[in-house]
Order: structure tokens, then C-alpha cells, then sequence
């Protein structure tokens, strides 16, 4: 009676609710079966990942609702059974490493575990070195850097396709200096004062026309070729990088560096773009292969700060050049721009005409949005240079006539490469004889 009563407990009792594999004591499997072999005997299964609380007995899942006969057995089975039923009773307790392993073994086939990877961080915030070859010196180098910009794509068949000199030649020119965002006012002008003179006759051919519109690109750029020059009596003579983001201003500092060392100059570097990931590492790795100092704080630091703490230094070690990096931000945000006039009021702190060079980098591949940059810019730290990179790919470089029109300020530097040679001083000669040559088809 006594087995007949513990079956019909309330907790015993199957239930639509109860689980698949419902747990039962080592008593009540020898109640049930008392003929049964001992567990560690049947076909071991495989095994799960350790899920339950506790393991799951190979046998346990094909029990079902006791039968008569377990009624039958004497209240001393169970007694005589318990005392073999716990010794055999290797349920693994709570060995989930064994279990894990197991489940691992099983499941490896099926699903191979690969570690996972750190990311990578991005390629664009180190200074990579690159192994292609600095483009030719002089004109040669300009040509082939240049050759597949927008504004030579432009011109590149253009008079082949009108030889003739007629309005649809100058239409043809019209559209191939906006498409290369010369402007509309630098090209209404050009145009006008084409069409004046083929009228008055003053051209033979169109050889005679690409010649005419070669001089007044040139005369549009001549008054802006300015070189930097170094004052030596300034220590330091303080240069203060400044842009947009994306546009180059660190990457730049380094070739700048590297050209002023080898001329002679000592050079100190301050880590102003306190605001990028890893700008301050990448100017410190530019400091280190050209073997200049760099004055950082780290990250999120006052970049007024920092600036004052180099220019301070600079003083003190006599320092010729000292180039100052800012962050890059969007020139429609007033409050971001008037950081760039605090940084300038606290170099004047220590030197009241530093900083003497303010160069604003610009992105060769901007356009026309280059003009609305250098507006706010040139508001509020009074730009004096002016470095156009990034011409060597997408770029169309018109706007750097446009840019020229416009503000008069002074072109010191263009990029046409990723070598720290590829950073040329200004040439305008070199630069409308790459975007237009003087030989058709050249």
C-alpha cells in the first residue's frame, strides 16, 4: 500500500503540462522495474549540452504510467534495491565539463568553431607607406598624375570632334569648364573674352584658340602662385593647419615635415586634432620616421592647449618651424569654428603675430562646396595659404580656378600623390599644361 500511495501523489501524477523527460528517484525505477540492469549498462546515448539542471537517465524517457505490478512489490524492494540503485547512480553530478566536452565532440563535425578576428582598425587613420614610385620632377610629373582628371577627360577630344572655329566649338569649351567646376563666372568670362576675339579674327585655327584659352587659364593662376617662405628670425615660425574633415590636414603635416627637414629647418609638430581616433598616433608615427618632436596630450584634450604648450616648448629649444594640427570640422558649425579663433588668440598670447601661416587644406575632389569652406574659414582665422590635395584621382581641379578668382589667396602646396615628394609647390604653368596640353592630343 505504501508504493500505491507514493504513486498517487499530486506532484507524481502526469499532467498534459509536464515535460517530455519528467525525472524520477532511483526508488521508483526500482519499484517499476525491479528486474531491470543497472543503468551504466544500457546503450549509452548521445549527449546533450548540459541545458537541465540536472542529467537525464538513458532509460528515463521510455517510462510510462506504472503498471499493475509495480503494486505487487514488497515494501522491502525498494529498501534492497536503494542500497545498489545509489552506488550505480553516476549521473555525473553537476560535471558540465565532461557534458560540454562531449557535446563539443559531437557537434564539431557538424559546426567547426572558428575564433573569432579583432578588427582591423581603419587603413585611412595610420600613415601607410606606400611603394609606388614619386611622379616625375617638373612638368613631366604634373602630366601624369593630372591626365585623369575630370577637366583633361574634358578637353581630351574636344577640339578633335570640333575643329572648326564656330559657336559650337566655344558652347563645346563652355560646358567642359562647368562640368569641370571651373564656375560660372570664371567660365562666363573666359567665354566672353573667346567669342570677342575669334570674332575680331584673331585665330587661324583652333590650335590658335587652345593656345588663347591655355594663357588665360594660366593668367587666372599666376597672381596666387606664391611659394611659403620660412622666416628664420620668427622662433618658431608657427604654421596652423586647418579644413574640413576628410580633406588630408594630418597626412599633409607629414610631407610638410619631411620637406621642411631637408631643408635644413628644426621642426617641432603638436598633436592638435584631439578629437579623431588615432590622429594623434598617426601624427606621432609621421613624427617619428622624419625624426621630429611631437607635442600631444592625448585624446580629447583642449586643442588650444596644446598648441600653447608646443608653441611654449618651441620657444624654449629654439625650434624653426612649428606646425600645429587641428581638428577637421564642418564650416557651418559656429561653435566648431570659433574654437579655431580661440586657438588663434592663445598663440597670440605667447607670440603676437603667430601664427604667421594659416594653410587651409583643401580636398581637390570638393568642388564648387570648396568655396563656402574657404568663406568660413577665411572668417574666422583669416586664411593666408592655401594646399589643394587629392588631385591625382577623381578630382576635377577646375575648382582651383575657381578658388583663385574668387579669394586671391595664396595656392603654396597641390598634392598629386601619395609620396611625400608628391607634395609640389604650386606650379601654374605645369598645372594647365597637365589638365590642357599644348599640343592637341598630348
Amino acid at each position: 500500500m505504501l508504493s500505491f500511495f507514493r504513486r498517487k501523489k499530486p506532484q507524481d501524477a502526469a499532467t498534459p503540462d509536464a515535460p517530455k523527460t519528467q525525472h524520477y528517484s532511483a526508488e521508483e525505477l526500482a519499484a517499476a522495474f525491479p528486474s531491470a540492469a543497472p543503468p551504466e549498462q544500457a546503450p549509452a546515448a548521445p549527449v546533450a549540452p548540459p541545458v537541465a539542471e540536472a542529467p537525464v537517465p538513458t532509460a528515463a524517457p521510455e517510462v510510462v504510467a506504472p503498471a499493475t505490478s509495480a503494486a505487487q512489490a514488497t515494501p522491502e524492494a525498494p529498501q534492497e534495491t536503494t542500497a545498489e540503485a545509489l552506488p550505480e547512480r553516476v549521473l555525473a553530478p553537476e560535471n558540465f565539463a565532461a557534458e560540454a566536452a562531449a557535446a563539443a565532440a559531437v557537434l564539431a563535425p557538424l559546426a567547426p568553431v572558428i575564433p573569432a578576428q579583432e578588427p582591423a582598425a581603419p587603413a585611412a587613420d595610420l600613415p601607410v607607406l606606400v611603394d609606388a614610385p614619386p611622379a616625375p620632377a617638373g612638368k613631366p610629373g604634373w602630366r601624369e598624375r593630372l591626365r585623369n582628371s575630370a577637366f583633361a577627360r574634358s578637353f581630351g577630344g574636344l577640339f578633335s570632334r570640333n575643329p572648326k572655329l564656330d559657336d559650337d566649338l566655344l558652347d563645346e569649351i563652355e560646358t567642359a569648364l562647368l562640368t569641370a567646376d571651373v564656375g560660372v563666372a570664371a567660365t562666363t568670362e573666359l567665354i566672353a573674352d573667346l567669342r570677342k576675339r575669334m570674332k575680331a579674327r584673331e585665330f587661324i585655327d583652333a590650335n590658335a584658340l587652345l593656345a588663347a584659352l591655355r594663357a588665360d587659364l594660366i593668367a587666372i593662376l599666376q597672381p596666387v602662385s606664391k611659394p611659403l617662405v620660412i622666416d628664420r628670425n620668427a622662433k618658431p615660425f608657427v604654421v596652423l593647419t586647418v579644413g574640413v574633415n576628410g580633406v588630408g590636414k594630418t597626412t599633409t603635416i607629414g610631407k610638410l615635415a619631411k620637406r621642411f627637414k631637408d631643408e635644413g629647418h628644426s621642426l617641432m609638430l603638436a598633436a592638435g586634432d584631439t578629437f579623431r581616433a588615432a590622429a594623434v598616433a598617426q601624427l606621432q608615427i609621421w613624427g617619428e620616421r622624419n625624426g621630429v618632436a611631437v607635442v600631444a596630450q592625448g585624446q580629447n584634450a583642449d586643442a588650444a592647449s596644446v598648441a600653447y604648450d608646443a608653441l611654449q616648448a618651441g620657444k624654449a629649444r629654439g625650434t624653426s618651424v612649428l606646425i600645429a594640427d587641428t581638428a577637421g570640422r564642418l564650416h557651418t558649425q559656429s561653435g566648431l569654428m570659433n574654437e579655431l579663433g580661440k586657438i588663434r588668440r592663445v598663440l597670440g598670447k605667447i607670440d603676437e603675430n603667430a601664427p604667421h601661416e594659416v594653410l587651409m587644406v583643401i580636398d581637390g575632389t570638393t568642388g564648387q562646396n570648396a568655396l563656402s569652406q574657404l568663406r568660413q574659414f577665411n572668417a574666422a582665422v583669416k586664411v593666408t595659404g592655401l594646399v589643394v590635395t587629392k588631385l591625382d584621382g577623381t578630382a576635377k581641379g577646375g575648382v582651383v580656378f575657381a578658388l583663385a578668382r574668387e579669394f586671391g589667396i595664396p595656392i603654396r602646396f597641390a598634392g598629386i600623390g601619395e609620396r611625400p615628394e608628391d607634395l609640389r609647390v604650386f606650379d601654374p604653368e605645369a598645372f594647365v599644361d597637365a589638365l590642357l596640353p599644348e599640343a592637341l592630343g598630348a
